[in-house]
Order: C-alpha cells, then structure tokens, then sequence
C-alpha cells in the first residue's frame, strides 16, 4: 500500500493518483493492439472533446507565476498535436495507457517508477531555483511556479514534464500515475481515473487508489 500523498493548498488543482504493479517486468508486457488504437485522436472513448479543459488546465498552472506556453506547454496539448499529425509512437504499456487517456480527457498525467523514486510524495508550487533533467540528452526544465510531484530528493513529475530519473524503463513492474485534474472538471478527472485503471487491469496490471492528504494552509 502506498502512503497518502501530501498536497499543498490550490485555488484550482485537484490531482488524484493510483499506483499500478505489473506482472512482470513492462519490457516483458507489450501494449496490446486494443491499447495502442487508443492512442488515435479519432479512437472511440468515455470522452467528448471539451476545448474549455485544456484553457482551465492552462489557467491552473499559471497561478503562481509558470507561463504554460510554448515548450512549457502542458504534456496534454503535445499529445493531441502529436496525435493529429502523425499519431502517437507507442513507448509501454503504463505510459501507452497514460497517453490514451490524457489524450481524450485532455488532463496532462505523471508517471512516476515506484522503484526508482523515494517517497514521501508530496504536491506543491515549485520553488525559484528547482528544476531536472526531463529526457536522456540532458535537457532541463526550470519549475519556478509550477506545482509539481516531490518526492524524498525533490521534484520528479508535473503537468509539463516529468524528470528523467524517476521515468519508467524495461524493468519497471510498479508506478506512480498523477492526473492534473483542474476545476472545474472534477467528474470528468473522475471518470479519467476509472478508465485509465480499467485499461490498465484489463491489460493485467493491478491497480490501488492513492488518497490526497490535504495540507494546513501556512
């Protein structure tokens, strides 16, 4: 069981998480055929496209002071462009079914590998001088403002991003999914939830709620 993540006070965010434990190892577990047809922009799913999301979603990260545009744009609003050009490469099995299911309910999501992060984790706006590594060459991510996953040694997952240390690879067997569900849109993050979990059991995994401890107000 995975302890209750702590999240700071937000005036518009309310992320929900489950965690997911594999069989096996993911580079053991190809995605199946009925999985990666989810990751068309024209597949068929519980959601209706709702432009109004990804503005609320925009407006969320912007409260206290991240501009989420251009490459700092959500990870949702790739997804879709991505998907309309040329559709989406698949990549595992936890990240093909956090894909499909950003990519209909428009929610930016965080997949954090269990074994390679250090709990306690904990939401919150980043600070000044925070930033990762977010892919192999090196690159980094400034997160000033930005309200991010932390775990034990600092920041690892946001709406924008995720850092490279904690990202899944062939060994992975347990993960961390954070969805950045935003008001006003608390039963579709809802309905998000259920259906990523669902894809991922009918895949095989196994799935558990992580609960959201709020806070105090300082």
């Amino acid at each position: 069981m995975t302890d209750p993540i702590t999240a700071a006070p937000h005036p518009l965010l309310r992320p929900a998480a489950f965690t997911t434990r594999l069989p096996e190892p993911v580079g053991s577990m190809p995605s199946p055929a009925w999985l990666l047809d989810l990751l068309r922009s024209d597949a068929a799913s519980p959601f209706e496209p709702d432009e109004q999301v990804r503005l609320d979603v925009r407006d969320a990260l912007r409260t206290a002071g991240y501009k989420p545009t251009g490459r700092g744009k959500p990870a949702s609003e790739y997804l879709l462009r991505a998907a309309a050009e040329n559709g989406l490469d698949p990549i595992n099995l936890p990240v093909d079914a956090c894909n499909a299911v950003s990519l209909h309910s428009r929610f930016p999501i965080s997949v954090v590998d269990l074994d390679r992060a250090s709990p306690p984790f904990r939401i919150q706006v980043a600070g000044e001088d925070d930033s990762y590594v977010f892919n192999p060459s090196g690159q980094e991510i400034r997160l000033a403002g930005l309200p991010c996953l932390f775990d034990a040694i600092g920041p690892c997952g946001n709406a924008v991003k995720d850092a490279q240390r904690t990202k899944t690879d062939h060994q992975t067997r347990r993960t961390l999914s954070v969805l950045w569900v935003c008001l006003p849109h608390e039963e579709r993050g809802r309905r998000a939830v259920a259906w990523y979990r669902e894809l991922l059991e009918r895949a095989g995994a196994a799935t558990e709620q992580v609960d959201m401890i709020a806070e105090p107000p300082a």
